[in-house]
């Protein structure tokens, strides 16, 4: 499941994409005794789990979808905080609702958010909330060579495409190289993000559109790496992990070191 470009240099980032529903796991003991039991369930022995595979991996740039910031599923933990101590990494979190909405006052559904985990400098970061939809968080972080989003799009198509919309305006302030990743949702099929693609010419890391979702009998390609034309990816692959409902996927990619100005 992984796609490799030899002739590719040496120095890379590698970036680890993962959407780990709260750390609360995934499987037929999830939904026991009742559906989704297992999302109201403790989660801190499923995110040791996590973290031994990211310790594995290395990866130098983690986006993670769907992060505890402490309900009591992660004993009162914020999950990205506690991995990126763990690793000796800096973490940038938020919550994924928008400011305003009545979520952010709704016992567990308050701790729920998105983070990035990074050994790598940050130069600047932002948070931008899109206009519709519940989850509406973008987390953008500025690199010396390249700018990084990430986010979770809507459940509902609609609200999907009025989100694509609302990215295609924040990038038109960005000047570097960009990737934008996340769990996209797009249960419609990738010809979804067509337009989207067209308009930005960003390119999918994952050329050959192998499934992330779900872990267990993987079909559907829900989590996307999307990169600029100036960002060259010596690999992609998606790790047959299941410690969640998504399996998490893997990018090596090298940006130019100068790589100039986005037009």
């Amino acid at each position: 499941m992984t796609r490799k470009n030899p002739e590719a240099p040496d120095a890379t980032v590698k970036f680890l994409l993962y959407n780990i529903r709260y750390g609360t796991g995934t499987g037929v003991g999830y939904h026991m005794p009742l559906p989704f039991t297992g999302y109201f369930l403790p989660s801190g022995r499923n995110t040791e789990r996590i973290l031994g595979f990211i310790k594995r991996e290395k990866p130098d740039i983690i986006g993670l979808i769907e992060v505890d910031e402490g309900s009591y599923r992660s004993r009162k933990v914020n999950q990205a905080q506690w991995i990126a101590q763990e690793l000796g990494y800096a973490h940038v979190y938020a919550s994924k609702y928008g400011k305003d909405s009545l979520v952010r006052r709704m016992p567990v559904l308050k701790s729920q958010g998105n983070a990035f985990i990074t050994n790598q400098a940050i130069m600047a970061r932002q948070f931008h909330f899109f206009k519709a939809g519940i989850k509406k968080l973008v987390i953008e972080l500025e690199f010396d060579t390249f700018v990084i989003f990430l986010v979770h799009l809507s459940l509902k198509f609609r609200h999907r495409q009025h989100q694509l919309s609302d990215l295609l305006h924040l990038f038109k302030s960005v000047k570097k190289p960009l990737i934008i990743a996340g769990d996209f949702n797009a249960f419609w099929g990738d010809y979804e993000l067509e337009l989207f693609l067209e308009a930005t010419n960003l390119q999918n890391a994952n050329v050959d559109g192998l499934p992330t979702f779900p872990s267990i009998t993987p079909r559907r390609q829900l989590d996307f790496i999307l990169h600029s034309p100036e960002i060259q990816v010596r690999s992609f692959s998606v790790c047959p992990i299941k410690y969640s409902d998504h399996m998490p996927v893997l990018c090596r990619f090298d940006v130019p070191p100068r790589a100039g100005v986005r037009g």
